[in-house]
């Protein structure tokens, strides 16, 4: 399960580690951090995932900023909460790389090409 976190929206994806293919599943649209782990934990409960992924943004040049940080606390929030294995991936120009119009959710298909990166980084083959 891949997470693209973000202050009013978390984009939500599962995948197939034997098939290495991500999809998008929904997005989490909260006003509290309570009722976003509350999704969160139905989600985890109901798809029962073997590891998490979130989206690190950062700079073009790898810099950290601000959201890097907060993506790194939610992170750490989702695996002391679930006890998941889990693992923070590069995601810069996730979200520019899909095609959408302006104002369209695309945070489902981010985090689907967050966990697609890290099946493709992760391929054995």
């Amino acid at each position: 399960m891949a997470f693209d976190f973000g202050l009013r929206r978390i984009g939500v994806a599962v995948g197939n580690r034997l098939l290495k293919q991500a999809r998008p599943l929904t997005v989490i649209d909260a006003a509290t951090n309570d009722a976003k782990f509350s999704a969160i934990a139905a989600l985890i409960g109901e798809w029962e995932p073997e590891a998490v992924v979130v989206g690190l943004p950062l700079h073009p040049d790898g810099a950290e900023h601000d959201m890097t940080a907060r993506c790194r606390r939610f992170a750490n929030q989702v695996h002391g909460r679930f006890g998941l294995p889990t693992t923070l991936v590069d995601e810069r120009y996730t979200s520019a790389v899909l095609p959408a119009a302006r104002g369209e959710r695309v945070d489902s298909e981010a985090a689907a090409l967050i966990l697609q990166q890290y099946f493709d980084a992760h391929d054995p083959s």
